[in-house]
């Protein structure tokens, strides 16, 4: 229809030669279009309605030359219009389904991350029983939308979750040395609770024997009371310091004693890394006295590990640190720093 209504200024204007070369900027325009095009063309009705309207001064035998469409385009043209006619999508009754609330959208993934073998109908199920009926499949899209898998059953745990599920009973510990001003090397066990990230030194001594070992692994039994029944492993390495005598210790405990490789201190990675901190934090920057400046050092730097500061591997405070209340106006509460080792650590706290 617009080529017909088109036809009589366009014959009226044949005679114009500007329009000649007109048809051949276009024609050159459309060759450099069709370099650049790399995906599939989109045309829009703007698009359409310009091609229309120049394909009646062009002759029909270079459109194939000129227009960048084919004889099926429109055929397709032609089905969208009968799609578009025939669809009652807009003539519904009503707004349709709701949506789900974000409220219990959260609350599935709560569910899901804190119970992470439970499946998208165990999860349903747990909805409703708090009084949110929802359907099973509404919570399979929210799983996988948020890139939770609805059926953990089938894939089984990762290595994260198995290896945080075998460290509530395990107790690592290892000798980390230390040399004082006067060149005297001392000696400190140093025990660590996987779970909690509970670190215990034991003691300080210039003369490890086998009977000193003994004594600190009775003098940790008595100090963690209640909490050694949560324990069932002790890792440490082939050290002969600590000896049959040590391990005998450690069994009537019940606790099973597990040999890491000779030289493979990567299997003991949490003590490693601990002493490490011990080592960064403290004593590259202290100057050991003796036995009883190691003692006091250590047992003030044990009970800021314990008590203030933050682990990276559980992104929270230690578990019997008592954390404060957030406030709302920084402005309205006065913070107070408090000096460990001289300054050499900051803890900090809002007062009341």
């Amino acid at each position: 229809m617009t080529r017909r209504l088109l036809a009589v200024p366009t014959v009226l204007l044949q005679r114009d030669t500007s329009k000649e070369a007109e048809l051949l900027v276009l024609r050159h325009e459309n060759a450099v279009l069709r370099r650049q095009l790399q995906g599939r063309a989109r045309y829009e009705p703007t698009d359409r309605l310009w091609f229309a309207s120049l394909s009646s001064p062009i002759p029909r035998r270079r459109w194939a030359k000129v227009f960048p469409i084919t004889p099926s385009t429109p055929l397709v043209w032609h089905r969208n219009l009968v799609a578009r006619r025939w669809d009652y999508s807009r003539r519904r009754r009503g707004p349709g389904r709701p949506p789900t609330q974000t409220a219990i959208k959260n609350l599935g993934l709560r569910l899901a991350h804190e119970n992470s073998r439970r499946d998208h109908h165990r999860i349903q199920g747990e909805l409703a029983r708090l009084g949110h009926p929802i359907a099973a499949s509404t919570v399979r899209q929210i799983l996988h939308t948020a890139g939770i898998d609805p059926a953990p059953r089938h894939t089984g745990p990762t290595w994260r979750a198995f290896l945080s599920t075998q460290a509530t009973g395990l107790i690592a510990c290892d000798f980390l040395h230390i040399d004082t001003i006067s060149l005297q090397r001392l000696y400190a066990l140093v025990f660590l609770e996987h779970r909690t990230r509970r670190l215990h030194i034991a003691g300080v001594t210039a003369h490890p024997t086998r009977g000193w070992t003994v004594q600190q692994a009775r003098n940790l039994a008595a100090d963690l009371g209640m909490r050694m029944g949560y324990l069932r492993f002790l890792l440490r390495d082939r050290d002969g310091r600590y000896g049959e005598a040590c391990d005998a210790g450690f069994k009537a405990e019940e606790l099973d004693v597990i040999k890491s490789a000779p030289r493979t201190p990567r299997m003991n990675a949490h003590c490693e890394r601990v002493i490490g901190s011990i080592r960064r934090e403290v004593l590259d920057h202290v100057l050991i006295l003796g036995e009883a400046h190691a003692r006091q050092v250590l047992a003030v730097y044990q009970s800021h590990y314990n008590e203030h500061r933050l682990h990276q591997a559980r992104t929270q405070p230690p578990s019997d640190a008592q954390s404060q209340p957030a406030a709302t106006d920084t402005g309205a509460h006065r913070l107070l720093r408090t000096r460990i080792l001289g300054g050499l650590i900051s803890e900090y706290r809002y007062t009341a």
